[in-house]
């Protein structure tokens, strides 16, 4: 009785099914032409131009990894072809690209505009300020994305984090630092308001792109020059043309890489394709980071057991006074610009909020890990 009630029941639904599908034709087609029209068809084709050079591990593999991650997303709407530096434009040129609408997307590091905007380098990093966690707070829950973006908005590009190596390496040497008198003389590249700093010391400072780095080194161009960690600093080879690797990097503790789109071009896209963008720089600007998290250290095992490289903390001393330097740099360029002290400011006063709780808690607990039983 039951089974012959669920068939009576089953031939009823299918009848009015088919009927109502039958009926339904023309409001279904209709509702697919409205869906097609809101989702546009229209394919953009973007060029990245970077400050890398091409698929560089770390810094370079983040800019491909954003041009496919964005690739599916988009389902294939917004297709992102990347340029390593000097395949479209000179490493160091990416804003200007970007700005004036040569590349729709620019990938690298905003200190290396420091000499048209002295305020984009705090938004790569401060010597002895914000680490990669605390950076990328501020930046997205303190104000820091929308003092960034005000900055940038004359030059018609809008800036989105993309990427941090976490704290970085001092560098490499191809004489030991004992004292404040052994950087004395030396020429070094070091970019940024670390730049700044060292200068203050009588070094001659100068930004070279990565990709010509090595070859800066081997031929004494430069005596020194500090670039990101193990990671990235054994892919380009440092080990085979300097001696010494010091730590901590004092001078780029939590560096922000960039993503910098033209505004204009940014503006014009479909909604959706906007958050893709967005979403898709926050998943690599944490995806870096992780990266650089987990291959650190087995690359710095292989330069110091494999290569030999001499692994050598900067001196308490030297760190002092590197400290004591940086304070009256930043007092001096607050003093100047109006701009830079807004930013630093905001910077500053978020730092000393959070710091308070890191003292209880990451401070603590890396003390506590090291608690020997």
């Amino acid at each position: 009785m039951l089974i012959r009630c669920f068939l009576k029941n089953l031939s009823l639904i299918l009848i009015c099914t088919f009927t109502l599908s039958g009926c339904g034709d023309s409001e279904n087609r209709a509702l697919s032409e409205k869906t097609d029209s809101v989702f546009e068809k229209k394919v953009y084709k973007w060029k990245m131009v970077t400050t890398w050079p091409k698929n560089l591990p770390g810094l370079g593999f983040a800019a491909e990894n954003f041009s496919k991650l964005v690739g599916k997303m988009s389902g294939g709407r917004l297709l992102i072809k990347v340029y390593g530096a000097g395949q479209l434009v000179p490493a160091l040129e990416v804003f200007d690209a970007v700005s004036q609408g040569t590349a729709q997307i620019g990938h690298g590091s905003a200190y290396y505009w420091k000499g048209k905007i002295q305020t984009a380098a705090l938004f790569t990093t401060v010597p002895f300020g914000l680490n990669a966690q605390e950076m990328n707070s501020w930046l997205h829950y303190g104000g820091g994305i929308e003092l960034w973006r005000e900055l940038y908005e004359p030059f018609n590009l809008v800036p989105l984090a993309a990427g941090n190596t976490g704290v970085q390496m001092a560098g490499w040497f191809n004489r030991e630092i004992n004292s404040i008198e052994d950087l004395k003389g030396l020429k070094m590249r070091i970019p940024g308001i670390g730049g700044e700093v060292i200068s203050k010391l009588g070094v001659e400072t100068v930004n070279i792109p990565g990709g010509e780095l090595y070859t800066a080194m081997q031929t004494g161009v430069i005596d020194a020059t500090e670039w990101v960690g193990p990671y990235n600093d054994l892919a380009l080879g440092f080990h085979q043309v300097a001696k010494y690797y010091y730590y901590p990097g004092w001078q780029e503790p939590g560096p922000t890489l960039e993503l910098i789109i033209n505004k204009q071009l940014y503006d014009s896209l479909p909604q959706d394709l906007q958050a893709i963008i967005e979403v898709a720089a926050r998943a690599i600007n944490q995806d870096m980071l992780d990266e650089y998290t987990a291959r650190n250290q087995k690359a710095l095992d292989l330069l110091v057991n494999t290569h030999g490289v001499q692994l050598k903390k900067l001196p308490d001393p030297v760190l002092s006074k590197l400290k004591n330097i940086t304070q009256k740099v930043l007092k001096d360029m607050v003093a100047k610009d109006p701009v830079f002290k807004k930013v630093y400011e905001s910077q500053e006063a978020f730092k000393e909020q959070i710091k308070k709780y890191h003292k209880i808690s990451e401070q603590s607990y890396y003390q506590a890990r090291e608690i020997k039983n």
